[in-house]
């Protein structure tokens, strides 16, 4: 007997999909790899035309993506009504829907709108706000989140820590990496000519870059085999100045995957992160990492060296730390090796648990 599974996907129907998409995409890829027969498994989205495609088919509302995300509170449009499954990845909802002995769920994937309000407007504080205590007002709903920490938060604001489930999130194969050479090449055309220490990420007040690059300056005067600050990622919201850093920009996933993989570390220390995905990539190339506390993806990793992201002296102290990590075939394989079981057909089985 099949059991259809309905995931909303209305995220990839939004002019900056972000993290979220991410997580779609990755949750449906897994969920169809499963190759389970039992499963039916359907998105439901508004109207339109998504800016990425999903191995699963597809159902459309009749109305667009602003629309249907003030009716999901109060309808469930769009909803398959012969679904066994109805899961928001997103707090845009909804929170009903499908046969009446439907099982409803949740993705909830930060509370940054209270960790770093200043990089939200009212009107999103107010829409997650609101969110929440629709969320934490519907006792049979299922609350799923990728962060172990958030049980105890959103126990806080009235969610029992029986309705939340924890999963983890995957990685996307990368694919191969760029030749050394290709790399250097990229590299000598920014001027940085010899080794380097990379982040990637967007370029925005809540990565805490003018701390990094403090701590940057500290460290690399002790010990200069850090070489140059590498910046890799999209500007974002509020951009910062990035002082004596080289700043490439967007790159080609294999170039980045080359960089990963040749950078003398990889540096991460946001303020406040949902869950972070560039540590795992790196571990996943096999280069020492530090990334901040705040960091869900690596917070109970001992491959990274975690820090104090408001400490500066304990940035640059954790960046001197790394250098002292094994960097031998050995030392790269148990870092590859700590994030191996984050891929997304583990994530779609960790769903289904969370279903049951």
């Amino acid at each position: 007997m099949k059991r259809t599974i309905a995931i909303s996907i209305e995220q990839l129907y939004r002019p900056q999909p972000g993290g979220i998409a991410t997580y779609v995409r990755g949750l449906a890829s897994g969920l169809a790899a499963l190759d389970d027969e039992s499963l039916d498994v359907i998105g439901f989205a508004p109207r339109g035309v998504p800016r990425d495609g999903l191995p699963v088919r597809a159902v459309h509302a009749p109305v667009g993506v602003n629309l249907l995300t003030r009716l999901w509170p109060i309808w469930p449009l769009g909803v398959p009504g012969n679904a066994d499954v109805v899961h928001a990845t997103s707090m845009a909802g909804p929170f009903a829907g499908g046969k009446s002995t439907a099982v409803h769920s949740v993705s909830m994937h930060d509370l940054l709108w209270r960790d770093e309000p200043a990089t939200s407007t009212k009107a999103g504080i107010r829409f997650h706000e609101g969110r929440l205590k629709l969320i934490a007002s519907h006792d049979e709903l299922r609350v799923i989140v990728t962060a172990p920490s958030l049980v105890e938060r959103l126990a806080d604001v009235g969610i029992e820590a029986g309705r939340v489930h924890t999963v983890r999130l995957g990685v996307n194969d990368p694919g191969e990496p760029a030749s050394r050479e290709s790399v250097y090449e990229v590299l000598a055309g920014h001027g940085v000519r010899g080794p380097f220490t990379l982040y990637v990420g967007t370029r925005e007040p809540r990565k805490n870059l003018e701390r990094l690059l403090e701590a940057h300056r500290e460290a690399r005067s002790i010990n200069g085999e850090l070489g140059d600050l590498v910046l890799v990622g999209p500007s974002g919201w509020g951009g910062v100045p990035t002082a004596d850093a080289t700043v490439l920009g967007t790159v080609p996933r294999a170039i980045l995957n080359g960089l990963y993989r040749d950078a003398t570390v990889v540096t991460y220390v946001p303020r406040a992160e949902g869950w972070g995905l560039p540590p795992v990539e790196a571990l996943h190339a096999g280069s020492r990492v530090v990334a901040s506390v705040t960091t869900p993806s690596v917070e109970d990793n001992t491959e990274v060296v975690r820090v104090d992201p408001l400490d500066v002296h304990a940035i640059a102290q954790g960046l001197l730390a790394a250098l002292n990590m094994g960097n031998d075939v050995a030392s790269r394989m148990r870092r590859q090796a700590s994030v191996a079981d984050l891929t997304w057909r583990n994530v779609a089985l960790d769903h289904l648990a969370a279903w049951q």
